[in-house]
């Protein structure tokens, strides 16, 4: 290597464009200068010069300030949940559903975020910047290892500040107490158990309230229009339509509707009669192919509202589970445990009518536990 290679080496210079030349070997001239302003909120405690004492005390008040915010924020939540959401059908009703979910979900939001950025400003502030270097060993700890981690563990809580600094401490842990009641209030959304509700459905009154006037059955009325429903306007093989019992709008009161429409909604097919088995026992319970089963899926009370003319096979779109309308619409695949329940029919005057409830519960199969 000649003498200028050398001389070129050792020392650093300008180059031709009039930059100075960073020279191998040399330390980077970035190490000299601060990522980060000391007065920078966000900087860490060890990185630059050490805070004084006052800034500390400063940032432990905006740590507690943040703590204090996600605890009122928590509260907020719960006394939602159980005071104004349970008004007026709250979140369990379909005019207050949008309110609900906005403050239940800005509440939450807004608590954890709050003590997110109480968290951070802690580490980044109140704690030091050192690196720390963690060796592999064998699994099991000898007694100078055992020593080493409680004095390591001890000295990160006394640097942390938590032992240290009782408004920290005392903030936070008033920060997690709402949030660690939060699930136990949600528990609410779980219940009540339906217990015997599902097991008897509007059909039974509309039908015990037409035998009563000296009628065979109640009519189907079309839901939407509440067209009671021919026998002759529902001829034509493979048609399906949602049906209701006649009355269920007149009779029912207005906070009930929707609840007993969810129970009683069922599907009327037409199924050429060549090719319909009617069940054991059942064999009355059609008209000529037309016959009737209950729209909740027997798996978690999805509508089954999908109908393959060709296959006759009636399908749920939440979890895919399939039935053969043809044979009494027994489940062929898919996580339902049973068929969905089939009503009885009749014609009365040419009218299509229900001659009595389903014979079993409707929705999903785990209900029946109750």
């Amino acid at each position: 290597m000649s003498d200028d290679n050398k001389e070129t080496t050792g020392r650093s210079g300008p180059g031709e464009d009039g930059r100075r030349e960073r020279v191998i070997g040399t330390p980077s001239p970035a190490r000299e200068k601060a990522l980060l302003a000391e007065d920078d909120i966000s900087a860490p405690a060890g990185v630059g010069e050490q805070l004084d004492e006052a800034s500390m005390k400063r940032a432990e008040r905006i740590v507690a300030t943040f703590f204090l915010i996600a605890f009122a924020a928590s509260v907020g939540f719960i006394a939602y949940f159980i005071g104004w959401s349970g008004r007026d059908g709250g979140m369990h009703g379909v005019t207050r559903t949008r309110e609900s979910n906005f403050w239940l979900g800005g509440l939450m939001a807004l608590s954890f975020l709050a003590l997110a950025i109480g968290v951070t400003i802690w580490v980044r502030r109140l704690m030091t910047s050192k690196p720390i270097v963690q060796e592999r060993h064998e699994m099991a700890a000898d007694e100078e290892t055992k020593a080493a981690f409680t004095e390591d563990f001890l000295e990160g809580a006394q640097d942390s500040g938590i032992t240290k600094r009782p408004l920290l401490r005392r903030t936070l842990l008033l920060a997690a107490a709402p949030l660690g009641l939060a699930p136990l209030v949600l528990l609410r959304d779980l219940g009540p158990l339906p217990e015997k509700r599902l097991r008897h459905t509007y059909w039974a009154e509309a039908v015990e309230k037409a035998k009563s006037e000296g009628k065979k059955g109640v009519r189907l009325v079309v839901d939407g229009t509440n067209k009671p429903l021919k026998v002759s306007d529902f001829a034509s093989p493979g048609s399906m339509i949602t049906v209701l019992p006649e009355g269920i709008e007149e009779e029912v009161p207005e906070d009930q509707v929707l609840t007993q429409n969810a129970k009683a909604v069922t599907i009327l097919l037409n199924i050429p009669a060549d090719q319909f088995k009617p069940a054991k026992g059942r064999e009355n319970w059609h008209i000529n192919g037309i016959v009737a089963y209950s729209k909740v899926c027997t798996h978690v009370g999805c509508p089954a509202a999908l109908y393959e003319q060709t296959t006759h096979h009636i399908l749920c779109p939440c979890h895919q589970s399939t039935f053969d309308a043809t044979e009494a619409a027994k489940v062929i695949f898919g996580p339902a445990a049973r068929p969905l329940p089939q009503l009885p029919l009749a014609v009365e005057d040419g009218y299509i009518v229900a001659t009595s409830d389903y014979h079993e519960p409707v929705g999903p199969s785990f209900w029946e536990r109750g």
